[in-house]
């Protein structure tokens, strides 16, 4: 065994609105561990292939964009989320848009661009472990890692979050509008042929749905230590 794959790695899978990001975070932080957020590397070569002004449906284009995209992860020196540049821009708030969402999903059934990003995904897996969120790090990524999780919820409830999180910024959205966003979106991601949305065969399944952040993060961490 590699050193690299004997290093523990915790995936938390599931739909947009799960709360990933959020326990993601939480969970590396309780355990010391590294984060990787994989959904952020997707939106970033989104971000930059709209800054370039390139076609999202070009293939061949957002293949040479995946590879050529400088993205790193940045603790937020107040102790809060983690910051992503891109290409030495600091685009966290807008990689966090629906617009920054909708291109991530859309050139993330690329195998082109999957692939170009894979290394970079791979080389998180360093001492003392990885928690990977994202929607195949269970199923495809780190296929191999000991502990898995695929968060879920209902549409409505990711749909009720996305709201309050929007509003708060001042942004015009409507509850209906968003959940039919969530909806198209689910079905985008269950349905693509490459590494499809679904739960690794090992996974533990966390609905939550009504359920606090600090409940999901103690039922996430129970996973990693029994």
């Amino acid at each position: 065994m590699s050193h690299a794959t004997s290093v523990p790695v915790l995936t938390i899978d599931g739909p947009s609105g799960s709360g990933k990001g959020t326990v993601s975070a939480l969970v590396a932080a309780h355990l010391g561990w590294r984060l990787l957020d994989s959904g952020a590397l997707y939106r970033a070569v989104g971000y930059a292939a709209g800054m370039a002004g390139l076609d999202l449906s070009d293939m061949d284009a957002m293949a040479r964009c995946a590879q050529a995209t400088k993205i790193q992860f940045k603790a937020d020196t107040d102790g809060g989320l983690t910051r992503v540049m891109v290409n030495g821009h600091d685009a966290t708030d807008e990689l966090r848009t629906e617009t920054a969402g909708a291109a991530a999903s859309a050139i993330a059934s690329m195998p082109a661009v999957r692939e170009a990003l894979v290394a970079l995904q791979l080389g998180f897996r360093k001492a003392p472990g990885l928690v990977a969120d994202g929607r195949d790090m269970g199923t495809v990524i780190f296929a191999d890692a000991p502990f898995k999780v695929f968060l879920t919820a209902s549409a409505s409830e990711r749909a009720k979050r996305r709201y309050k999180q929007l509003k708060e910024k001042g942004l015009s959205v409507t509850l209906a509008g968003l959940q039919r966003e969530i909806e198209a979106r689910d079905s985008r991601d269950a349905s693509r042929a490459v590494a499809p949305l679904k739960p690794a065969e090992d996974a533990v399944l966390v609905d939550t749905t009504g359920t606090g952040i600090e409940d999901v993060v103690a039922k996430v961490l129970a996973v990693v230590r029994p």
